[in-house]
């Protein structure tokens, strides 16, 4: 059996980006997710279409092909008064590099990374932590078969049905 769409790919795989290791999934916990429905970065998927059980792969993929490239414009100064709850702010919360899940607008969640924390305002990237980056994924395939019908309409451990109904499932799958 090969890669190809509905298939269930457990992939063991190591990220290297500016020479750091970023990740490792190593074959006995291997990632699984299925093909072809928008799991992973798409040209991540067209790079191991066709792959069977036991085939390394090794590629880079470019910022265009991962998150894109930075975006000075995801790159805000907020009040600090927006942080508050019941007019504080809790303590630590404001802190360099931590990563602060918001909604935007649309009322869509966002992840925004601290840059600068200033007298009255806060300097927040929205842009993904991989953003601007090239992307260097090694690995294997550990294991291929058929999505059944269930995982293909609920996913592989029920995300689809969670975010159907308003869930914020923490154990969902996924590649970011």
């Amino acid at each position: 059996m090969t890669i190809s769409d509905e298939k269930v790919v457990s992939l063991s795989y190591t990220l290297v980006v500016d020479g750091d290791v970023i990740e490792t999934v190593k074959e006995d916990k291997p990632m699984r997710f299925i093909y072809g429905l928008g799991y992973l970065l798409p040209a991540f998927e067209e790079k191991i279409l066709g792959k069977k059980v036991g085939d390394d792969f090794s590629f880079t993929l470019s910022p265009a092909e991962g998150y894109g490239e930075v975006d000075p414009n995801a790159i805000v100064e907020l009040s600090k008064d927006i942080f508050k709850i019941n007019g504080t702010i809790e303590d630590g919360l404001l802190v360099k590099d931590k990563v602060i899940p918001m909604q935007d607008s649309q009322g869509n969640r966002v992840n925004g990374i601290i840059e600068e924390v200033m007298e009255n305002s806060v300097k927040m990237n929205f842009n993904h932590p991989l953003a601007g980056c090239e992307l260097c994924f090694s690995g294997k395939v550990v294991d291929i078969r058929q999505a059944s019908d269930k995982e293909l309409t609920d996913g592989l451990y029920g995300e689809r049905a969670a975010s159907a109904c308003g869930s914020s499932c923490s154990g969902c799958s996924g590649c970011d």
